[in-house]
């Protein structure tokens, strides 16, 4: 299922951001901080985008816990 959350995320960070954005590498996760689930997408010049998982949706943050950077 996590799978599908990250596949997912990519699509929205690419309809977003456009066909030019950096490419998410395979770094990138699922990730629980908090009790919350959060698909984070990464390339080797950091984050490029946190999406939070709740109630089966996803919602692009803004900001993020500095946790989910440490990978």
């Amino acid at each position: 299922m996590s799978g599908d959350y990250l596949d997912r995320a990519f699509a929205a960070y690419r309809r977003t951001e456009g066909e030019h954005a950096p490419i998410p590498a395979n770094t990138s996760d699922v990730v629980e901080h908090d009790g919350r689930e959060f698909a984070v997408l990464r390339n080797v010049n950091g984050t490029l985008a946190v999406y939070r998982i709740a109630n089966g949706r996803l919602r692009r943050m803004d900001e993020w816990p500095d946790a989910l950077e440490e990978w």
